[in-house]
């Protein structure tokens, strides 16, 4: 029985979530968020656990996030709270953010084979920007979708509605990689099989919410045995695009 994953044939166009998708950034986000959550008294200064920040901040948006952590909290004081969070991560990431193993060799897959690519986001434009400069992916990623470009984030399908609709690209022959539920069910409901980032801890909540495929990293054989299967015609002329 043929896959979604293998469906989608012929591959035109290639879709990724940033953080914990292309670069190990969740260290960086909990520090940052634990340090802002001290500072203004939250759970009455005891700091949250890794496992709190993947359960209710992974893959949401700033907006998302503060509405679940300080309902009472006004927009103003809400950006400048995220304001300086991201300006923590900023830095933080800036000192030793790194890319997913077999991440590169991935995007070198896709270049070759003149896929359309984006990367799509509930983060700021400015650290996604940042992230992707840092693991030296700016010319590859020339299209970002980022939270400010969309009245609705993921898990709703519109940021990935809309890199479809810039790139020129048909769900019907795109894959898109993420590595939280919200990013899956974003993927799924705009119509694309998702392969999903995930350790063994996560793989099942992942494939409950619709991933096609769940891999430890760019390396895992499974990736590539789908991807074998879609690569019939080997390098495509199709032509990258990147806005």
């Amino acid at each position: 029985m043929e896959s979604a994953i293998g469906r989608v044939a012929p591959l035109e166009a290639v879709l990724f979530d940033i953080d914990g998708t292309m670069g190990i950034s969740d260290p960086f986000h909990h520090r940052a968020t634990s340090e802002m959550l001290l500072k203004v008294g939250y759970n009455n200064g005891v700091p949250i656990t890794p496992e709190f920040g993947m359960k209710h901040m992974a893959g949401r948006s700033n907006e998302q996030i503060g509405r679940f952590l300080f309902p009472d909290w006004d927009q103003a004081r809400l950006d400048a709270f995220f304001a300086e969070k991201e300006e923590l991560f900023a830095r933080y990431a800036r000192e030793g953010l790194k890319e997913i193993a077999g991440l590169t060799a991935l995007c070198h897959w896709a270049d070759e084979r003149r896929l359309k690519r984006a990367a799509v986001t509930n983060a700021p434009r400015a650290n996604a920007e940042l992230m992707i400069s840092i693991l030296g992916l700016s010319d590859f990623f020339k299209l970002i979708v980022s939270a400010e470009d969309c009245g609705r984030s993921k898990p709703s399908p519109d940021p990935y509605l809309r890199a479809l609709h810039l790139l020129g690209a048909s769900p019907d022959h795109t894959i898109v990689f993420e590595d939280s539920t919200v990013g899956v069910q974003a993927g799924v409901a705009a119509g694309m099989p998702v392969i999903a980032i995930a350790d063994e801890s996560r793989e099942g909540k992942l494939t409950a919410v619709g991933a096609s495929l769940v891999i430890r990293d760019y390396t895992d054989p499974k990736l590539w045995s789908e991807l074998d299967k879609l690569d019939t015609t080997k390098p495509q002329a199709a032509e990258a695009n990147g806005a």
